[in-house]
């Protein structure tokens, strides 16, 4: 290759390189999608990243769910807590349930940085299902906070459904009351029916 064809190549790379204000107009406009997590009504009281398993029963053996942030999230109505992980990257939630007064968590066999635990109704893929979910934390510390959360989390479930119990179990009994009335009040009727007749 010459010298003059070499200075024209490299005047070639340098006019490219020169000029930045390159711009392209995009063929079709995106408007903007509001995403919708459900979270929106929650607040966040527990967050951490840990490793979620779950056992599959046809096959004996534990399968990975995913690994992502596990968070426990009260809600700021009702007050109730639920348990909500989601994977990294894809955001697919692979746990999602409220955490009941039923739920013990158990140390996982040998390990203690894992717990593992029954759901009755795990709602994932629009679908609740029985599971016996298993999760890992990188340290015995954060296992450790996890259970501390989830134990809280639990009274606080269990404080709410006592609560509403006994307005329900007044309601009963007033409602017992109430009918008891209405027995008296048409038991009266029909003795002064067959007074009336004598």
């Amino acid at each position: 290759m010459s010298d003059t064809e070499k200075n024209a190549a490299a005047g070639a790379q340098e006019e490219a390189v020169e000029s930045p204000d390159v711009h392209f107009e995009p063929i079709v406009k995106l408007q903007d999608v509001e995403v919708k997590t459900h979270e929106e009504d929650e607040d966040c009281i527990f967050k951490m990243r840990a490793k979620l398993f779950r056992f599959d029963t046809q096959g004996v053996e534990w399968k990975e769910r995913g690994t992502g942030d596990v968070k426990l999230l009260k809600h700021k109505e009702n007050g109730k807590v639920r348990l909500l992980m989601r994977r990294e990257k894809t955001l697919k939630v692979c746990a999602n349930h409220y955490i009941t007064s039923d739920m013990v968590l158990s140390p996982n066999v040998g390990s203690d940085r894992s717990w593992v635990w029954n759901v009755a109704a795990d709602l994932v893929e629009d679908e609740a299902e029985r599971q016996l979910l298993a999760i890992r934390f990188a340290n015995a510390e954060n296992a450790t906070k996890f259970k501390e959360a989830f134990e809280e989390a639990r009274e606080t479930n269990l404080s709410l459904t006592s609560d509403a119990n006994p307005a329900q179990e007044e309601s009963e009994d007033e409602d017992k009351e109430d009918d008891k009335e209405d027995a008296e009040a048409s038991k009266d009727a029909e003795e002064s029916k067959e007074e009336e007749k004598d």
